[in-house]
């Protein structure tokens, strides 16, 4: 059996997936990180490394829910334990509801949402024999307030938060927590992509005047993972400088 708390990060390769997987290790966890590619994993291994710390690279697409599954049993069985488990990969296939097709709608909602609901009920398992556990699900303020474009992305990153709350309810009393973390504007690959009217229209909409970085995000999330986060349970931890207050 692993020592070190086992942990499990999807969309572990960059941004904000990277940043938690970092800082999880930093922290003395064992960190399983998920992506797509294994290739994709390899800088976040050196770093981690680099740093003294313990890595696990593993390749899966977490639309495919059978195989996700699948992974978050293997690594239970193989550390004899999982403790942590954080659902942070997501995609977007954004256009107007009048004009968004049936699979662009199932698509999202199967790699958002339901790929979190399978991830969960495989750990909330191995967390229950354990009497400790911590997920840590992200959402979005496209969850808590809709956004125009995003009918597919906001009904997933919504229904994200529901399903943490209903997990919080049924494994508290196990030693199990559950929380969401949702993010705002975060300067990533994604943000840096859009136009800057975009960009400008959404800073005036900041108390903070300033978007978020991926540190801020990790560090919300090392929170609610932590030991010492036992009595924090079915809260939504918005990130965003103020914009959706």
């Amino acid at each position: 059996m692993n020592e070190k708390r086992v942990a499990i990060v999807t969309g572990a390769s960059r941004g904000i997936g990277r940043a938690i997987a970092e800082r999880l290790a930093r922290d003395g966890r064992h960190v399983v990180g998920v992506a797509r590619s294994i290739d994709g994993l390899a800088g976040v291994g050196e770093a981690i490394a680099a740093a003294g710390g313990s890595f696990e690279p593993r390749a899966c697409d977490i639309g495919d829910t059978k195989a996700f599954g699948e992974l978050v049993e293997a690594v239970a069985e193989q550390h004899g334990r999982l403790d942590i488990l954080v659902n942070n990969a997501g995609i977007t296939k954004d256009g107007l509801m009048l004009r968004m097709s049936d699979e662009d709608f199932d698509l999202v909602i199967q790699t958002n949402l339901k790929s979190t609901f399978v991830a969960c009920r495989v750990a909330g398992r191995h967390m229950m024999r354990g009497r400790f556990g911590r997920i840590c699900n992200l959402s979005s303020v496209s969850g808590i307030n809709g956004n125009a474009g995003q009918a597919n992305y906001a009904a997933s990153k919504a229904g994200v938060i529901g399903l943490t709350k209903s997990i919080a309810k049924e494994l508290g009393s196990k030693g199990v927590t559950a929380n969401v973390v949702a993010p705002g504007f975060i300067d990533t690959d994604m943000t840096a992509a859009l136009p800057q009217g975009v960009k400008d229209a959404a800073m005036a909409t900041i108390p903070v005047r300033k978007f978020g970085n991926v540190a801020d995000i990790a560090a919300a999330v090392a929170y609610c993972t932590s030991d010492e986060g036992g009595f924090l349970t079915g809260h939504v931890l918005v990130v965003d400088g103020g914009m959706t207050m």
